[in-house]
């Protein structure tokens, strides 16, 4: 038996299978909500107290330490494999080469009036980096998060990271902080982690900003307390969606998609392609690798459920129902790929020819990992610089601009009924002002 379906494209059949995606993506569960408020408003009542309170009710024991200490940040870089710190530095320099490009300048706009016009960008103060724990330590999401905020001149970064069975916390986590230079680090995890972030306790600082993946708690946390504070995204499952026509490798695709199905079994792995041939080959191709793979019951259910192999007739049709889809990670495996990148308008980061498979850019490349999800790619985009900055504008104005302008300026504002808007210009003209 086939461990993903196939779906002949009619119109239908493909458009019934997307809405079944879609809706792993729906509301939060009520109960979770409810969980989560209460921990929001316990921890930010009691602080640490509540923090460390949560975390030995979760994870059973208190850790070794609340606040790690830099010396042990510090050892775990020093006792790391050197195989492994000389990986995380080569992926460091391209992630840092690929954001060190999208730095925005201030500006300032002199013009002939002597009014000064302007825009000044500056990196956010303080910025909480939540690392989860479970069965994949994201060292590489900790160089996603921290490089580009570094590069922004954000002024300090906290991290939060559960700690592990042991009440320690991860080592390569740490040697992943210490390389990217992260400035704190705290072990708490969960939906007390985000709420510490967001509203200060006695031993965290309030930051500005929260960044990072997490499970469903994590998650509406970071959903309730947006507005305290600025978030990142609401992350939701994993996806990759790969296009193939008849030149591609189904040996190569079987492996992308299950690059991503291992992830999480509400993961989404599809493959739309233009030939059935190519489409049959996958299929046997997945039977066939999956058997090999640590993670092979966390792929079968997702590939299982959320995942699929489209057969449609044109390449028209498959670039449509991508842009449809707007997925997290989009891979063209094609003839010719950069003749579809102008017109592949919704994804989070696309992924050109048989050689540039998805788990190059989790790690390698530079483009960040940290991508929209459940369709946000329509109208979001990938961690950058400018997660990081906010931007002020500033005015000057002489009093002869100030009076060249000040009949329009009164004719709007009386015309929306602010008359002390109008006021506030003409009283500078008055002889009495």
């Amino acid at each position: 038996m086939a461990i993903i379906r196939k779906i002949i494209g009619d119109g239908k059949s493909e458009l019934e299978f997307l809405k079944e995606v879609e809706r792993r993506n729906g509301e939060t569960d009520k109960k979770v909500s409810e969980i989560v408020a209460d921990i929001l408003e316990n921890v930010r009542t009691r602080g640490d107290e509540a923090v460390k309170d949560y975390t030995l009710k979760f994870d059973g024991r208190l850790p070794e330490y609340y606040e790690v200490p830099r010396e042990v940040i510090n050892d775990a870089l020093t006792n790391a494999d050197e195989e492994f710190t000389s990986a995380l530095l080569s992926c460091m320099e391209n992630i840092s080469r690929f954001h060190n490009r999208q730095k925005e300048q201030s500006f300032i706009d002199p013009m002939g009036n002597g009014c000064i016009l302007g825009q000044r960008v500056r990196g956010l103060d303080r910025v909480g980096l939540y690392v989860p724990g479970g069965t994949a330590a994201l060292s590489s999401s900790v160089l996603m998060n921290v490089v580009p905020a570094k590069i922004a001149e954000v002024g300090e970064i906290i991290m939060m990271t559960p700690p592990g069975k042991d009440g320690k916390p991860n080592p390569d986590i740490l040697a992943a902080a210490a390389i990217a230079g992260v400035d704190r680090i705290f072990m708490a995890g969960g939906a007390q982690a985000i709420a510490a972030l967001a509203y200060g306790t006695e031993s965290v600082p309030k930051v500005d900003k929260i960044v990072g993946p997490g499970n469903i708690f994590v998650a509406t946390a970071k959903k309730m307390v947006y507005g305290s504070v600025d978030i990142d995204s609401i992350a939701g499952p994993s996806e990759i969606l790969i296009i193939a026509d008849e030149t591609a490798n189904p040996v190569y695709l079987a492996a992308d998609l299950m690059s991503q199905a291992e992830h999480d079994r509400l993961a989404s792995a599809i493959l739309i392609t233009t030939s059935e041939e190519i489409a049959d080959k996958t299929i046997e191709e997945l039977s066939r690798q999956v058997e090999e793979l640590s993670r092979k019951d966390i792929i079968k259910s997702s590939l299982e459920n959320f995942g699929a192999v489209i057969v449609l007739d044109n390449m028209e049709s498959a670039v449509s129902l991508a842009n449809s889809l707007a997925p997290e990670h989009l891979e063209i495996q094609v003839n010719d790929p950069m003749k579809y990148l102008g017109c592949l308008n919704n994804a989070g980061s696309v992924f050109m020819g048989q050689y540039s498979p998805e788990p190059l850019g989790d790690y390698y490349a530079g483009p960040n990992h940290i991508l929209p999800t459940g369709g946000t790619a329509k109208f979001f985009s990938p961690l950058s610089i400018n997660s990081f900055v906010k931007r002020s504008q500033f005015i000057y104005y002489t009093r002869e601009a100030l009076m060249e302008a000040k009949k329009d300026i009164v004719t709007v504002a009386k015309s929306e009924g602010l008359t002390a808007h109008a006021k506030a210009v003409e009283i500078r003209f008055n002889e009495e002002g």
